[in-house]
């Protein structure tokens, strides 16, 4: 990763920005904001450092291709009217890192959804945290990300520390009673899932991925490289999801930035598949890959502007992986398509055999989703474009009290499915709302094996014009039976009130204890509720500045993606999510029982 950048901020620079955005730019980026292509306001928000980042390794790599780095640098700088600078943490934000050596460290939280199954859930035991007490949680520290506009990873919890990732690829070990560094890793790109930690024969291990595919193996007693394997084959191939470690397997899900790309009315569109490829935990070897579309994408016609059009494609694996240990079997959910012609394999669960990687079953909930960032109306928009009803939470493996096993998952299209874990047969359908590409079920849900609590995004935002007399956002908190899927509680998402530019919407997963679900919201709160009828028992607002341990500026912002993590009477939530109009900021808030 690079060092300090500190590139002058003057006039030439200045102009040299601006002739590049203004010829390469500005076209999709106009002074209005849109929610797939933020306007000339919102970028200038946001830190030089993310807009580089964009343009070198993120979203805008491919309209950036021909721009040499600095021009990129320039761009940056115009935009945001700062320099190029990385801001350093002060020598006294770090501490003395230890862990036991005699016994055996408990890993108190490890992957998204907290264990294999993906459920969310943490027992009274784990959380520390009960309906009776959640009431008196406090602010114990915060901690700044430098430069950052989200916070997304998602922490691991070991002994007394927590190791999670950031937007430029820092991993930090911080010590949870203080939150001070106990050590920091470099990775090369943006960390956007959770941190999984596992102990082996070889010792504690930290597995994660970034947004250009490499996988990393760390030593979670020193903060040594173990292996790192870059995985995508594709030029597109990227990592949402996180990854998943079981039996000395790591299970990586693969997106692609295609659907980005296509912004570029000249980017031959499109022909990247969805993956999930496992590797040896111990050396990085690949075991197996799978490819949602299995066929090649070839010419199947042209597209507006003359230029061939190619298929299929898309099916992407946004999700984590969820793990079967009874069956044997792998779960994912895919995407949509890219192009024509349409998959049986887009907007689905799936079930892989996890030694070998074979498909067991694919069950398809929307057909004929073939939808991308070019829609509607540009030359890489598919004819007759879909709604782009992603399955972007991990499917929830679930024993209900009568110890039978339900595959629960929710869609974008605001759909929760119960299916059969052994062959994908659906056994209910239960709809929350209305959905859209930035609605319904965006990152998850959570169970306590009775009732499954469904995140719903629907808002008058990210309905694109759907909203009328018959066509209402009914966003907030939903509890449905796991046997039935009969709504058992909604909670709406509180009003904004006069705050502005405030989205009224639960879009990040949830997570369960006992009597109790916590959820943050993209109008930056994070509330704890009751599972017994949705009352809210705890509400703390997030918008603010943050006094923080590491000395840097603190600002919360929406909180979004991942869910708070419980573990030990403390809850650890993320604070800020520059996208999509939603509110940046740069914080990890802990929280704790006031004893």
């Amino acid at each position: 990763m690079a060092t300090c950048l500190g590139q002058a901020l003057d006039q030439a620079v200045m102009k040299v920005g601006q002739q590049v955005y203004m010829t390469t730019c500005n076209s999709c980026h106009k002074a209005e904001a849109s929610l797939k292509a933020p306007g000339h306001f919102i970028l200038s928000q946001m830190p030089p450092r993310a807009i580089l980042a964009a343009l070198e390794s993120g979203k805008m790599r491919v309209q950036a291709q021909d721009l040499t780095p600095e021009q990129r640098k320039s761009v940056a700088q115009w935009l945001t009217n700062k320099a190029l600078t990385e801001t350093p943490i002060p020598k006294e934000a770090y501490t003395e890192f230890s862990l036991p050596t005699q016994k055996k460290v408990a890993v108190l939280h490890s992957g998204w959804g907290g264990d294999l199954e993906g459920t969310g859930y943490r027992t009274a035991k784990q959380a520390g945290i009960s309906a009776a007490t959640v009431g008196s949680l406090k602010l114990k520290w915060a901690f700044a990300f430098p430069d950052v506009n989200q916070v997304r990873s998602k922490p691991a919890i070991v002994g007394d520390w927590l190791i999670i990732g950031t937007q430029f690829g820092d991993v930090y070990c911080l010590n949870k009673q203080t939150g001070k560094i106990g050590w920091h890793f470099a990775a090369k790109s943006a960390i956007r899932g959770a941190i999984s930690v596992v102990q082996n024969a070889n010792g504690l291990q930290a597995f994660f991925a970034d947004n250009s595919t490499n996988v990393y193996a760390l030593d979670v007693k020193t903060g040594k490289l173990l292996w790192e394997k870059r995985i995508g084959q594709h030029a597109q191939s990227a990592n949402t999801g996180s990854v998943v470690v079981f039996d000395d397997i790591v299970y990586v899900p693969l997106t692609s930035l295609e659907v980005v790309s296509v912004l570029l009315p000249s980017y031959p569109c499109c022909s990247s598949s969805g993956e999930v490829v496992a590797l040896k935990a111990r050396s990085g070897e690949e075991v197996w890959r799978h490819r949602v579309i299995a066929e090649e994408a070839k010419i199947t016609g042209k597209k507006k502007d003359g230029e061939p059009s190619y298929g299929p494609a898309g099916a992407i694996v946004w999700c984590s992986p969820t793990v079967d240990t009874k069956r044997g079997l792998l779960y994912i959910g895919t995407g949509e398509n890219y192009t024509n012609p349409p998959t049986n394999t887009s907007d689905a669960i799936q079930a892989l055999n996890l030694k070998t990687g074979k498909l067991a079953w694919t069950f398809q909930a929307t057909q004929n989703d073939a939808w991308n960032m070019g829609c509607p109306g540009g030359p890489n928009c598919p004819e007759k474009p879909g709604s782009d009803f992603d399955f972007g939470m991990a499917p929830i493996l679930v024993k209900q009290p009568s110890g039978k096993d339900i595959l629960v998952v929710g869609q974008k299209s605001a759909m929760v499915y119960g299916l059969a874990p052994d062959d994908g047969k659906l056994l209910w359908k239960t709809s929350i709302g209305l959905g859209s590409a930035l609605g319904g079920i965006h990152w998850g849900m959570a169970t306590d094996g009775q009732y499954v609590y469904a995140a719903n995004a629907d808002n008058k935002y990210a309905l694109f014009g759907k909203t009328d007399s018959l066509h209402r956002p009914a966003p907030g908190l939903y509890a449905l039976e796991v046997a039935t899927g009969k709504i058992i509680w909604k909670a709406a998402s509180p009003s904004c009130g006069e705050r502005k530019q405030c989205i009224e919407a639960n879009s990040a997963a949830p997570t369960v204890i006992p009597g109790v679900v916590f959820a943050g919201a993209l109008d930056g709160h994070i509330r704890a509720y009751s599972t017994v009828d949705g009352k809210i028992l705890w509400d703390y607002d997030t918008l603010r500045e943050f006094e923080t341990v590491n000395g840097i500026k603190g600002q919360g912002g929406s909180l979004d993606g991942p869910s708070p993590v419980v573990a030990d009477g403390m809850v650890f939530v993320n604070s800020g999510y520059g996208l999509f109009g939603e509110l940046p900021g740069n914080v990890l808030l802990a929280f704790e029982i006031d004893k």
